[in-house]
Order: structure tokens, then C-alpha cells, then sequence
């Protein structure tokens, strides 16, 4: 199977409805397509959505480095080269989160389906089935229970609580949430980097009751040392976002004594898949426990990180849910998504069709 033509394409994709987070409001994405055609029926479908404010690159600017690019280096290989390929991926594009991760997807969705067979069973699965939590951004009290009864009605059993701007809001916000929903649902926060140390350590111990799963990222970024100095019972329950980027940033959060207790994979942040088992094999090693989130991105990139996260045992905590707002998507498939409760299908590669493509 040998490799003929790279399309790429940028799709302005509308979603159902505007969020906030602690530095932005959002009302559409947009998402970078990348299909590797074959001199046969198969082709490789990639696709991607950086964040200029965690990677430093948008996704115009990655958009216009593969435009730019001159890909005669991978016209004609064979995909049983697989491996090769990707590494080459890596040294054609560096500093290109976005270009990586477009490219080392569709090479992953085509070697799955030259070996026929799903992506996940090219690493061995260990992970069946997971229930994903569902996001909730920044607004106000009234407006959170009312979006939080319309995912309960839908069968959603985890909520994920944007935070950040305000913490006695923010504090206020939960009590009201965990009172009108009680014990029905899960409920994991992310301030996205919204507070001090001193402000998150109030924020801890006034919601102590509360019973939360999980606190992404309270922390600015490059706080590493502010986290690492927090008691291991606060520790244990905070997963490491806008910190970990890569392999090297994964080291650094595993070092004794660790800085968090859980690892938030992204393959918007890690440039692909490739990168992002580098990432993994570090959470295998220092026993972390593996989250995998996403940005607003098409059922392409969700079902090649659902892939991936199912191949580790380490894998606990998804939060898959970045298609689910989309007004249309550019694919379908992927997954089997039933009362939040998200699986793999049987298809091969990542599973996913384009539409109207």
C-alpha cells in the first residue's frame, strides 16, 4: 500500500452551543482535516485543533506550515513503514503541534487498516469501556443546574465543572450543584490555571465535602514546584494539564516528590499519537494514573485518543467529549457512545467515516 497524495483542508466548525473557561469564551471551532490517499480504496484520515494559549501555535498557523510543505519525502512510501514514518513526521515538523498530530493520526488510521484490524488492537486493549464526563463551563448557578439536569436526562453520570475567575463563586457554585444533583453523578473540576496556591489550598479545604473526583490543573502551567509542594491527599486528586506537554514535562511532574497524581493526555498537546505513548510510558513507570481529554475537536482525533487510552491499563479517567458540541461534524463513527458510557467499535483503523468528503 503505497502512499499517493496528501488533502488538507481547515473546517469551520460551528458548535451547538458558547462556553467559557477561565481565559476565553468560545462559540466555533476550527479543526484541520489531512487525508493520505493510497494507490488503493484505503485512505488515512487525521485531523487536529492546537491551542495557541497551551502549545504556542494555532491552528492557522499549523494549517499553513503543512500547506506549505513539501511532502515529497512521504509520496510513495509504503505504510508498512509505518514507524519510520512517523518518525519522520516528528523531524519534518518540530515546533508544529498541530501539523504532527494531523499527520501522525492518519498514519496510525491507515497502518491499522493495512493490517485490517482496529488501531487499539495493533497495542493490545485492556480497557473495555469507560464513562466520560461531559463539560459544563463558566456561568452562573441557575444556568449550570439547568445544564446539568439536561445531561443526567441524557444518560451522563460524570460532569466536569469549568472554574477559575472566582473561587468563593466558584466554592458557591459547587455546594449549590452537589446539593441539586446529590449523589446521582460525579463531579470533577477545572479551573484551567485560575488560582494561586494560597487560593486553591482554601478552595481545597472548603469543598473537602463535596466529594470530588478529580481537580484539573489549578495551578498556573509552570507552578510545578507550587504543586509538588502540596500534601499528597491534595496531590493524589490533581490531574496535570497545561503542565504536560510532552515526555520531558512528564519526567518532570513524575519526579519524587510527584507533582500530581494523575496525567491528562491530550493528543493536541503531545502532536499525535506517537508522542503521547512516550507520555504514557512515563505513567506506567511512576505509577500515575492516565486521563485523556481533547480540546473542541471532530470524531476523528477523539476516536484515535480513545484508541490509545484503551490500550493502557493505567487509563482511569476520560474526558472525551470535545465532538459532542459540535453543530456538524466532518466525520462519523469512532465510538459507541451510550449513556455516557463511551466503547470502541469494530472497524478498522480508528474507526471513523468522513462526510460529504
Amino acid at each position: 500500500m503505497k502512499i499517493t497524495n496528501i488533502r488538507i483542508s481547515k473546517e469551520d466548525l460551528a458548535l451547538l452551543r458558547p462556553y467559557t473557561i477561565a481565559y476565553q469564551t468560545v462559540n466555533h471551532v476550527e479543526n484541520i482535516l489531512l487525508i493520505i490517499e493510497t494507490d488503493t480504496p484505503e485512505i488515512g484520515i487525521g485531523c487536529s485543533a492546537p491551542s495557541e494559549l497551551v502549545v504556542g501555535e494555532s491552528v492557522n498557523d499549523a494549517f499553513s506550515n503543512l500547506q506549505k510543505h513539501d511532502f515529497s519525502w512521504l509520496i510513495g512510501k509504503e505504510i508498512k513503514y509505518f514507524q519510520q514514518l512517523c518518525y519522520e513526521v516528528y523531524q519534518k515538523f518540530p515546533h508544529s503541534k498541530g501539523s504532527q498530530a494531523a499527520l501522525d493520526i492518519a498514519l496510525h488510521d491507515l497502518y491499522a487498516k493495512f493490517l485490517g484490524k482496529p488501531l487499539v488492537q495493533v497495542w493490545g486493549q485492556k480497557v473495555l469501556s469507560l464513562p466520560t464526563s461531559v463539560t459544563i463551563g463558566i456561568k452562573g448557578v441557575y444556568e449550570t443546574l439547568e445544564e446539568a439536569e439536561e445531561y443526567l436526562e441524557k444518560g451522563f453520570k460524570i460532569l466536569k465543572v469549568k472554574l477559575g475567575l472566582n473561587v468563593e463563586e466558584d466554592i458557591n457554585r459547587l455546594f449549590q450543584l452537589r446539593k441539586w444533583v446529590g449523589k446521582r453523578i460525579k463531579i470533577r473540576i477545572d479551573p484551567n490555571q485560575g488560582y494561586s496556591k494560597t487560593q486553591f489550598i482554601e478552595f481545597y479545604e472548603k469543598t473537602k465535602k463535596l466529594d470530588l473526583e478529580l481537580i484539573e490543573q489549578p495551578l498556573s502551567a509552570n507552578a510545578i514546584e507550587d504543586m509538588r509542594s502540596l500534601a499528597p491527599k491534595i496531590k493524589s486528586k490533581i490531574a496535570a494539564d497545561e503542565s504536560l506537554t510532552n515526555e520531558i514535562s512528564a519526567f518532570l511532574l513524575a519526579q519524587r516528590p510527584l507533582a500530581c497524581g494523575i496525567f491528562n493526555i491530550k493528543l493536541m498537546k503531545s502532536g499525535g499519537l506517537t508522542e503521547a505513548r512516550k507520555i504514557m510510558r512515563v505513567a506506567h513507570r511512576s505509577s500515575m494514573q492516565l486521563m485523556w481529554g481533547c480540546n473542541d475537536e471532530s470524531v476523528i482525533s477523539i476516536a484515535a485518543a480513545l484508541h490509545l487510552a484503551f490500550s493502557s491499563e493505567a487509563t482511569h479517567y476520560i474526558d472525551l467529549d470535545g465532538s459532542f458540541d459540535l453543530a456538524q461534524d466532518i466525520a462519523e463513527g469512532g465510538f459507541v457512545l451510550k449513556n455516557g458510557q463511551m466503547s470502541l467499535t469494530d472497524n478498522k483503523g480508528i474507526g471513523v467515516n468522513l462526510i460529504n468528503k
